[in-house]
């Protein structure tokens, strides 16, 4: 009697695609064809990996994979065909490759890593009666589905399938939001009277029992609930969140900087989403190596979720845990362990964003779905070696900027299309002229230009390139274009911090102070605790628009942090010389001169837009010159030459319209006094303070600091003057 072979059974949900049209792509061009299919396969693994699902086989154009749960293949088959929609925009309807995905819940026999059976042929089937980019289920499937899922069915009626006994019931998904809900022609027979009644009192009892068992468990939170009236920050309509640093417990500290670059990562994908509140990298992890307090993280960043987790690296294997929870329920949303190859974890950080996202229900659209699971190397000691260099980067210091560019150009060796560290390799050349590490300031503007178009040249989906572009513009003047690339950058990345930062420092360079006050108070939003450059930046721009108590706050919050900060000081000397309180201007402009012993204005001025365009920064300098700060290094001033004020000439003629007469006097005589070299001339701007005012001529001496003062009457009757 022969032995009976055992044969392993399951019930799976079966996902099948194929291209369609595949057979006439290849004869147009078979290389270009092979390659997208790649890319394309490549990114639908991603994401059936991302939805617990298993792909069993990729043969040809088609491809197979199981999952457990039927929602998570619908709702994976739905991502899939948002973000190829995404990706096929970009191209010529000639080049897109356009999938068809048929998913079906059935019996399938298990023969190793292969399955077999009707759950799988029923699945093939149906696929072929989908749209290109379009999503067919069965029945089967719909029952499992038709209330989860935030999507919408038009039934297309029963369908012979070969080698199947019965006629297949099929349902066409309607992924568009306005179809959420929606039912379209399905024809089902209602149940009989008594069935109805015999199963929903079935339904009542189960559903009474498990609400009753789950009010239970949730009646008391796991913690102290976070409370929205003690949070520093108001909360957002939108979902938000910080991303804690994840722990190392490798045992190793050499690897923080791999614990740190998925935590970025992380962070990046999710700043990606327009319909999140991400707190920025620098903020959270302000909470690296220390206990946290769940309640105080949320209570002080003004978030309703916290993610926290931990990484175990170990030779090429990587185990992470991470947990989201709810602050202000006081409950675990959703928790996760990963075991994996090092390989994957490239697809392991699409999995967990992508996780985070749906734990927090929020709905991506087709080209975020796509921003979010692109990656833009493939080579994972690369991308070592980038996360190191950026982490090197944020040191801020001199030591720091030598290992950062080192690391980037190892990347680079290992991945030259690699974009990301070119991006870094551009902010580190800056970082050595800003704080003054550079030997040649010209060699290192040019080596930043240089990196930064060939990130450019490689990769204009990353927001990180248009920040390094930003300041890139801003450190050579041009700032108009420095404002459209920070545009652009918040374009990629709405939840950039350092980008609405670098966009309220442009604005400030052209004056446009009162638009640049949005974009800075939402970086500190985003980043609520920031580096001084923020502080600074935003009490500049409160002096500027007259909002000058709110500007000390804001610089000497600056200062708390960098107490050496010689631009807080100096917009804190000009906003007290403002406010006439000239002794705290008089003590500010000793600590610049403390700090800089040899600053003058004559060569702060050059750092500076042109004041005659941007007369902000004439104010700026002439009130400090106010504040007691030299124009010229000591010992390094000009032969004195005379000095003198032209005050506004007062029209004596009893008709106001004639002021325009007495005032065009006046500057012609400044125009003309202000071409001899050997003569100092009090600008007009300053002249004009005292137009209308009974003030003696000594105090306006004193007060401009000049030897000689004009000042004299016009009067006009018909065609004399006198």
């Amino acid at each position: 009697m022969p032995i009976e072979e055992k044969v392993t059974r399951k019930l799976r949900a079966i996902l099948s695609a194929d291209v369609k049209g595949y057979s006439l792509l290849m004869a147009d061009d078979e290389a270009y064809t092979v390659r997208k299919l790649d890319e394309y396969r490549t990114r639908m693994s991603n994401l059936i990996k991302a939805n617990s699902g298993r792909v069993v086989d990729a043969v040809g154009d088609n491809l197979l994979a199981e999952f457990a749960s039927a929602v998570d293949a619908v709702r994976c088959a739905v991502e899939i065909q948002k973000m190829l929609k995404g990706k096929n925009e970009d191209l010529p309807v000639d080049k897109r490759l356009e999938f068809r995905i048929g998913v079906n819940i059935g019996d399938v026999i298990q023969d190793g890593d292969s399955l077999y059976g009707e759950g799988v042929n029923i699945a093939a089937r149906i696929e072929g009666l989908a749209d290109a980019g379009g999503v067919c289920i069965s029945r089967n499937a719909y029952d499992h589905v038709s209330n989860k899922l935030n999507l919408g069915y038009e039934y297309l009626g029963e369908h012979s399938v070969k080698n199947i006994a019965k006629p297949v019931r099929v349902y066409k998904v309607l992924m568009a939001t306005e179809d959420a809900g929606k039912l379209i022609g399905d024809v089902t027979k209602p149940a009989s009277r008594k069935w109805v009644w015999a199963t929903a009192a079935l339904a009542v009892i189960v559903i009474v029992s498990v609400v009753w068992q789950v009010y239970q468990k949730m009646a008391e939170p796991e913690f102290e609930p976070a409370n929205v009236e003690e949070m520093a920050y108001s909360l957002p309509e939108k979902p938000s969140i910080a991303i804690l640093p994840f722990d190392n417990i490798s045992g190793d500290p050499d690897q923080e900087y791999f614990s740190d670059g998925l935590t970025e990562e992380i962070i990046t994908g999710l700043s990606k989403v327009p319909s999140l509140f991400v707190i920025a990298r620098n903020s959270s992890f302000t909470y690296k190596g220390k206990p946290v307090n769940i309640q105080e993280v949320s209570e002080d960043l003004g978030v309703r979720y916290v993610l926290e987790g931990s990484v175990r690296k170990v030779d090429n294997q990587v185990r992470i845990t991470a947990q989201l929870i709810d602050a202000l329920k006081g409950h675990h949303v959703w928790a996760e362990r990963y075991d994996r190859n090092l390989k994957d974890i490239f697809a392991l950080q699409d999995e967990i964003t992508l996780a985070i996202i749906r734990a927090m229900q929020v709905e991506l659209t087709d080209g975020e779905q796509a921003r979010l699971t692109g990656k833009d190397t493939e080579n994972l000691d690369a991308y070592l070696k980038a996360n190191k260099a950026h982490d090197q980067f944020h040191l801020m210091n001199e030591e720091g900027s030598i290992k950062a560019k080192q690391l980037a150009n190892e990347a680079l060796s290992l991945d030259p299309n690699y974009a990301f560290p070119y991006a870094t390799l551009a902010n580190a050349h800056m970082l050595d002229v800003w704080f003054g590490f550079s030997e040649s300031r010209e060699e290192s503007m040019r080596m930043a230009a240089e990196a930064v178009q060939k990130a450019l040249a490689l990769d204009t989906s990353d927001y990180r390139v248009y920040h390094a572009l930003t300041n890139l513009n801003i450190m050579q003047g041009q700032y108009e274009k420095a404002i459209s690339s920070a545009e652009h950058g918040l374009k990629l990345s709405p939840n950039s911090a350092q980008t609405h930062l670098s966009m309220g420092v442009a604005l400030s360079f052209v004056c446009r102070d009162s638009e640049a006050i949005p974009f800075v108070e939402q970086a500190i939003r985003l980043d609520p605790y920031p580096a001084s450059v923020t502080f600074r930046t935003l009490g500049s721009s409160y002096r500027v628009v007259g909002r000058h108590e709110e500007a000390i706050i804001e610089l000497k919050r600056a200062l708390k942090l960098k107490p050496d900060d010689i631009f807080a000081h100096l917009d804190l000397a000009c906003t007290y010389t403002q406010l006439g309180r000239e002794e705290e201007a008089r003590i500010e402009a000793k600590e610049v001169k403390r700090i800089s012993p040899d600053f003058s204005l004559n060569e702060y001025a050059k750092s500076l837009p042109d004041p005659e365009e941007q007369t902000c920064f004439a104010e700026l300098i002439e009130c400090l010159h106010k504040a007691g700060l030299p124009e010229y290094p000591p010992g390094k001033e000009p032969p004195k030459k005379p000095s003198i004020a032209v005050l506004p000439f007062v029209n004596m003629s009893s008709d106001p319209e004639q002021d325009f007469f007495a005032d065009g006097m006046t500057d012609e005589l400044l125009t003309n006094l202000s071409k001899i070299s050997g003569l100092l001339v009090i600008s007009r701007n300053s002249s004009f303070v005292y137009k209308g005012k009974t003030v003696p001529i000594k105090h306006v001496a004193n007060e401009l600091k000049v030897k000689y003062v004009l000042e004299g009457s016009i009067q006009r009757v018909g065609n004399r003057v006198r």
